[in-house]
Formats: structure tokens, sequence, C-alpha cells
């Protein structure tokens, strides 16, 4: 049987109208800000207006630990929102903006699969609102001012073999991970290492989308750490007097964008940040304006949830006051198998004794939502034909042995229709049990004490090796005053450790931290594990090699 692609599936839907969406979502038209017929941006003088309208209830969307196999987080998303408006919930959704260059590279486009996703899928996908665009000027412009202050002069005394900030572009290129530039004479700069970062682990990306407001943006972006002077004192984007024009350019990008599902349910995508480099959540500004506009949210957070669900409960929810009323952990059989040592070809026969060596992966998930944080949880199992019934019999026996319900979705097949019984869990989750949300660490703690809380709680590792010149950084930044703040780990998705090929739930293991640096505008210490690439490349064989424009402007190839 031949099965549409995305983009077919896409392209076969005409949108409604964006104004009648806006409509839908409560939102007035004087707040909608069109671009073109299909998407708007909303000025976020509503979050003021509605400032004294109660919130909705905001629903999280997670998974197991990412494999090739797939979990469908996303589509899950889009079908969940999709089920609560068919059973009759006045529902939003928000959701991360793309990144081009996973677009063109390996990953494919962010905009869901099958029949749950959101339109104009093209637009997302690609230049949407050119938000991005803003943020990867913002970025450059800061750079621009600081080689310049240090080609006048350099009335700061930066120090050019301490300086920390990095140019950004919105694409796979690992040309420019490490290059020297100002070359070329004294008129033409000062000569250093430098390097670029894709735009959506610039911090720039993290204070876009952890700001409340355009002056909390301006405050935010006016504390970012760009170097450190001869004399070991750090130099800011305040200091370099970048913060206002930055602002200027950012004005419009931050202003939440509206569009729709496949179904009509209205969808606010805005922002995204990495999830292993920074905090993987969409905006804080879009997720407030969806909580006022719907009475159920739902929203989700990048790769699995020891990493887009522990940074959106400890940063994302700890910083904007958030708290979910219900989380969902997103599985696959295939992926569980594949955790359970299968290789991908073989994920097609049913193998009992493979899915009990996976679970424990799903269910040291679903245990952290529940003890850690003490959420309420349901597992969504993304059904594919080749799932056995004995395979998901197993899964719902184990979820329920932790007091969790274990729901079948096949929103991909079947879209709002394929997640009805999710949404009827999801609403009996947030008016039948009440969670006692709890932060995994006291953000007053000491650097190494929220580590290591994150490490054995979440990760359930056995401690934290802290490499010399990590050691000197944190002592640094405490004395510099940044101890305080969340923590953000960069890690591997791959793995609960940092450690990519160990799969499913392993124990028994260190994770050791090589660099600690601070997001000062974002407000957290990046601490540093494995290899995290912040620019990453294309493969062998890019997705931007099947993407095409017909003769009458109409895009194929996207994924």
């Amino acid at each position: 049987m031949a099965y549409l692609s995305d983009i077919e599936i896409a392209q076969s839907v005409t949108p409604e109208h964006i104004l009648k969406i806006a409509e839908r979502a409560h939102v007035d038209l004087r707040y909608v800000e069109q671009y073109g017929n299909s998407k708007a941006k909303i000025d976020l003088s509503l979050l003021e207006d509605k400032k004294e309208q109660k919130d909705g209830k905001l629903i999280l969307v997670t998974a197991i630990t990412p494999t090739p196999a797939g979990e469908g987080k996303t589509t899950t998303t889009i079908g969940l929102a999709d089920g609560l408006r068919r059973i009759g919930k006045d529902v939003t959704v928000a959701l991360r903006e793309p990144s081009l260059g996973p677009v063109f590279g390996i990953k494919g486009g962010a905009a869901g699969g099958g029949y749950a996703q959101v339109i104009p899928m093209e637009d997302i996908n690609l230049h949407f609102t050119g938000d991005f665009h803003a943020i990867g000027a913002a970025n450059n412009l800061l750079a621009a001012m600081l080689d310049n202050h240090i080609q006048q002069g350099n009335a700061l005394g930066i120090d050019p073999r301490k300086i920390t900030w990095k140019r950004a572009v919105d694409m796979n290129d690992r040309q420019l991970r490490n290059i020297v530039d100002g070359l070329g004479g004294k008129a033409n700069g000062t000569p250093r290492e430098d390097g670029f970062d894709i735009t959506v682990a610039s911090e720039i990306m993290a204070v876009f989308c952890l700001a409340s407001s355009l002056s909390d943006l301006k405050e935010r972006i006016s504390r970012i750490v760009v170097g450190y002077t001869y004399d070991d004192r750090p130099v800011t984007a305040g200091d370099l007097k970048a913060a206002g024009a930055m602002t200027a350019l950012l004005k419009d990008a931050l202003k939440p964008n509206l569009v729709q599902t496949l179904e009509g349910t209205p969808a606010f995508v805005h922002g995204g940040p990495f999830a292993n480099i920074a905090h993987g959540c969409n905006s804080v500004v879009a997720t407030r304006m969806a909580l006022k506009m719907g009475d159920y949210t739902v929203t989700e957070a990048g790769f699995g949830a020891d990493l887009g669900a522990e940074k959106f409960l400890d940063i994302k929810c700890r910083m904007a006051g958030l708290v979910p009323s219900a989380v969902v952990v997103v599985a696959t059989v295939r992926a569980l198998k594949m955790h359970g040592g299968l290789p991908k070809t073989a994920l097609a026969t049913e193998d009992l004794g493979a899915l009990e060596k996976g679970i424990p992966n799903l269910l040291r998930h679903v245990s952290n939502i529940k003890n850690v944080y003490k959420l309420p949880c349901v597992v969504a199992v993304n059904r594919f034909p080749t799932d056995t019934d004995n395979e998901i019999d197993f899964i719902i026996k184990k979820c329920r042995e932790l007091g969790v319900n274990t729901v079948l979705s096949t929103v991909w097949a079947d879209g709002g229709r394929g997640g009805e019984d999710l949404a009827r869990e999801v609403v009996r989750l947030c008016e039948e049990e009440k969670g006692d949300f709890t932060f995994s660490y006291d953000e007053k703690q000491p650097i190494k004490e929220k580590i290591e809380a994150i490490v054995k709680k979440i990760y359930v590792g056995d401690g934290v090796v802290i490499l010399p010149q990590a050691e000197k950084q944190i002592e640094q930044l405490e004395k510099l005053g940044f101890g305080k703040t969340p923590v953000c780990i960069a890690k591997t998705q791959y793995s609960f450790s940092d450690d990519p090929t160990k799969l499913g739930a392993p124990t028994g293991f260190m994770v050791t931290v090589k660099n600690v640096k601070i997001s000062a505008g974002a407000g957290f210490v990046v601490v540093l594990t494995g290899d995290i690439m912040t620019m990453p490349g294309l493969p062998r064989v890019p997705a931007a090699e099947k993407i095409d424009v017909t003769a009458d402007g109409k895009i194929v190839g996207l994924f």
C-alpha cells in the first residue's frame, strides 16, 4: 500500500483563513498581523490585556530516549490537540519552530507527520515569518559590535583570546565550526580564532524563548556575556551598548506566530532552542498566550524526558511560573525494542525478550515524571501495523505497575480521531488527579550539587566527574555571582548517560563534566558533557537534494 508523504498530505488540505483560526482561538482581530491568508503574528499587547483571564490547563508531551526508529512526539502533540477538540474541548497548541539546518540535513522538518501536522508545513519548515533570520541578525550584530570595539581602541580591555561569543547561521555547515577571521591587515580587524553556531544554539534563541516581554528581552540581552577582559572581568552586550539595537531587530519576531493543524486547531508556533545545548521549548510568550486562549494547551519539549522535560520543568516552568496539569510520555514498541538491543531491520517481528530489555527506558522516564516531579502522567503508545497485541499488553501491564495508564494512539494515520482516547485520559488526569509539582533541585544550591541532583535523580547515574578545567570554571562563575541559577545540562540525547551507546536504562555510570559556561541572558549555567555539537554538518545525502520547486511554485520533497 502506497502512503502519501507528509507534504502531499499537507498540500491536500485547504487551510482555513487565518482570521477564522484567530476567531476560534478567541483572539480579537485587532491583535492579528496577517502574513498572507494562512499565518499571522499576534501582538504582545494581547497578553497584557488578558492578564486577569484565567489560564487553561497545560499539558506537556515528552518521550522516551530517541532512537532511529522514531517516537512521534510532535505528531502526538498535534494529534492530541485535535483529539481534544473532537471531544468538545476548547484547545490550543504551542510548538517550536523548525530549524533550517535539520530540514536540509538528515532529520527533515518538525511540523508533525501524517494526518497530525501543522500547516502550511512548507512555510513553517522554511522561512516562516522570518523569526530565525531576525535572531541570527541580532546574534551577528553583537559579534560585529564586539570585534569593532576591539578594532576601535578596545576601551573595555577585551582579551581576544577570551571571547566566548560566536557568529550564527541557521544551516548545517561544519566548515564554519572553527575559523580564523580578521585577516588581511590592520584595516580588516584583529586576527583571531572564531566559529559559528547554528542559530538555534545561539544564546539569543534561548533568551528570546525565555523572555516574558519586550522590556524583559532587552534586559536579558544586556546581561549576555560575550567574553572576558585581560583581568578576567566579564564583558556584556550592555557594556558594548548593543542591547537596544538587538532588541529592535527582534521586536516583531517576539510576537507569537499563529497557524493551524490539518483539522483547524489553533497552533502557536514560536521559537526553537536546541534541547541538548539549551532548554528545547517554544517561547514563554507563545505558551502564555496559548494558555489564555484555550481551556487546554498542549505543548512539547525536545528529545527524551531526561533532556526536554527536565529543562521544561526545571528551567522554563521555574522562570515563567508555569505548572503542567498532566504529562504525556510518548513511546513506540519499535523504539523500545531498539533499546532492548534489536537492530532496526528486525523491528517488525514480535520480540517480547527485546521489549522486556528495552522497556526500563520508558519506565524510568515515567517514574521521573510521577515520583520526582510529582505530576500526573499517561503513556501514549504510537501504534504501528507491525506491533502485536502481546507487545502492547506487555507495555500496559508494566506501566500499570507504576500506577500509570497506557493509551494507544494512531494520530499519524487517523489524525484527531486516533487521539480521542488519549484526549479523554488527559482530561481525566487534569480533572481527577492533582499533582504536587516539585523541581528536581533548588536553584540556590551550589552548581555542583545541582548537576549531581539531575544526574542522580533524573539520569539515575552514580555521580559526576568534573574535569579540572570545569572545576575552575564553576569556581569562577560562583565568584562572579552566577551560582544561584538553574543548570542546563548539554549531553547526548541518545542515552540517560553521557555515552550515546548506553541504551535502555543504564546504571552504574558517572557523567563527566568537561566545560561549564554562563548563559547570563537566558539565566542559566550550561554544563557541557560529552561532545555536544553546536554546529551540525550535513549527511552524505542531505535532505536538501530531494527538495524542489515546480514551475507553478509548488514546493516538493519536504518531509
